[in-house]
């Protein structure tokens, strides 16, 4: 008999008789990570460690990314893009010339042109326009990179999210996150390479599939951690299982995928091996790094984080515990930004300051943070939505009290700091009344190839072959916005 098959007799056989119940339990291990996919090998030189760290292909400025998704999408001309004329042209008939041949989610007809209800003012060394939605965002004006000038080829929620992760408005894709694991791999051993924190309650519009893996190997997802309960499903040894029976659990599966590998020589099998030991790992080291409780009392404040609690300030600190722990890849989807102006909620003026007070705080707080413990340098924080909001007054709410805005894919507003982007710098703009892109336009495939520049890769040789073609985050488009690197 094989020698490995003896020990898994000698060292299990016994516990799986007398807890079998347990046994069943412990292997819930694998619901950390989704079932590997059929047919996609590993990097070849990794193939014992899939997540161990890998060099980029030139030098980089940043060593990993922390992605603010706010799910829904800002209503950019009433936090970033001010615009006089629009204002001055309130309630005017939208003119035919931006309606002929164009199709919106919620308007038909001719809409009334909306100016910003908010108050604006000049911040920052530069003098950068933000409006009073989000005042601490003033103080942070000089760590910014704003970019005007996004646009993107989809104004429905879901299939816009999807390209701006994936490449790709339909599902199936690997996420950004998953292609920078891909890349680089993590540098912590003991937890994932990719981390996703959802605030609101409310998964993001592309489902799981604007943080999966896609054909990649399943390694490479985004494993979503919790701050109330067990920081990742399933990680808690279930009752009649201690932490020596789950080793023996393990020991006797790896001697099996083991004996699989070599029999088949799938790497597949391989990644296996390493998803359920990189699980075991987490049992301790994740709890640890999600425990807010250790920060003081002035860091918790200044974030507004409550220890225990849900929120996107408690997600915001997390992040950086994260990524100062060497987690490559960060995501925080937090929703709730979809102002159609339909109820109180979602309106432009008491709706949008409600909601810019739960995330203005802990980001600019975030910042500061990271650039107190030296970490901005060479962390890439982005902020923003997968599309922007019309100038025009949402159709359904033509005739009611309370202001909102349709979606609008033509041009909107993103923001990066750190990982050598320039700082108090504004790129591009949309023209005076907010409906097309005036001046540098930045699209969603451009911004995925500068992430990845800055990440120390050419987004055109950052692939992986799948059913005979080699595949890339930016399609078979893109380009690096060079006027944005410091």
């Amino acid at each position: 008999m094989d020698p490995r098959l003896t020990r898994i007799h000698q060292n299990t056989r016994r516990h799986f008789l007398q807890q079998s119940t347990a046994g069943v339990g412990g292997m819930a291990l694998a619901a950390l990570m989704a079932d590997p996919s059929a047919g996609v090998a590993a990097p070849s030189a990794t193939q014992n460690n899939p997540l161990a760290a890998r060099p980029p292909q030139f030098a980089a400025k940043a060593k990993r990314v922390i992605y603010l998704h706010m799910t829904g999408s800002p209503p950019n001309l009433d936090l970033f893009d001010y615009k006089p004329e629009l204002i001055k042209r309130s309630d005017q008939d939208c003119p035919d010339q931006f309606l002929e041949g164009r199709e919106f989610a919620f308007t038909s007809g001719t809409p009334k042109l909306m100016g910003s209800p908010r108050k604006w003012k000049q911040v920052g060394q530069n003098g950068m326009w933000m409006s009073d939605a989000i005042p601490h965002f003033h103080d942070i004006a000089d760590e910014m990179c704003v970019v005007h000038s996004m646009y993107t080829d989809q104004f429905n929620h879901a299939p816009a999210e999807l390209l701006v992760y994936t490449g790709s408005p339909r599902s199936g894709r690997p996420s950004m996150g998953s292609w920078v694991t891909y890349g680089l791999g993590s540098e912590n051993e003991n937890l994932p390479g990719f981390v996703v924190l959802i605030s609101s309650g409310v998964q993001p519009n592309g489902g799981k599939n604007s943080f999966g893996s896609g054909f990649l190997p399943s390694v490479y997802q985004g494993v979503q951690c919790r701050s109330q309960g067990d920081p990742v499903l399933y990680s808690s040894d279930p009752p009649g299982m201690d932490r020596k029976l789950r080793r023996a659990t393990l020991d006797a599966l790896a001697d099996l995928n083991q004996m699989q590998a070599d029999q088949m020589g799938h790497p597949e099998t391989l990644t296996r091996i390493s998803q359920y030991e990189l699980a075991y790992r987490m049992q301790t080291s994740v709890p640890e790094v999600m425990d807010i409780s250790a920060e003081s009392q002035q860091t918790l404040d200044e974030y507004g984080a409550t220890p225990g609690g849900s929120s996107l300030a408690n997600n915001c600190l997390l992040a950086r515990r994260l990524v100062e722990s060497g987690v490559r890849f960060v995501q925080l989807f937090d929703w709730g930004w979809d102002f159609h102006g339909t109820g109180a909620d979602t309106g432009i003026t008491d709706g949008l300051t409600q909601k810019c007070a739960s995330m203005d705080k802990p980001i600019a707080a975030l910042i500061r943070d990271l650039k107190r413990r030296g970490l901005l340098e060479d962390t890439l924080v982005v902020w923003g939505g997968e599309f922007g909001r019309t100038p025009f007054r949402e159709g359904r709410t033509a005739k009611s009290k309370i202001l909102g805005r349709d979606h609008y894919p033509d041009t909107f507003t993103m923001w990066m700091a750190g990982g050598g982007m320039k700082s108090g710098f504004e790129y591009g703009q949309s023209d005076e009344l907010g409906f097309g892109v005036a001046e540098n336009p930045v699209h969603v495939h451009d911004l995925q190839a500068t992430i990845l520049h800055q990440l120390g890769f050419d987004h055109e040789r950052l692939t992986y072959r799948f059913q005979g073609r080699d595949f890339r985050l930016t399609d078979v488009h893109g380009h690096v916005v060079k006027d944005l690197l410091s």
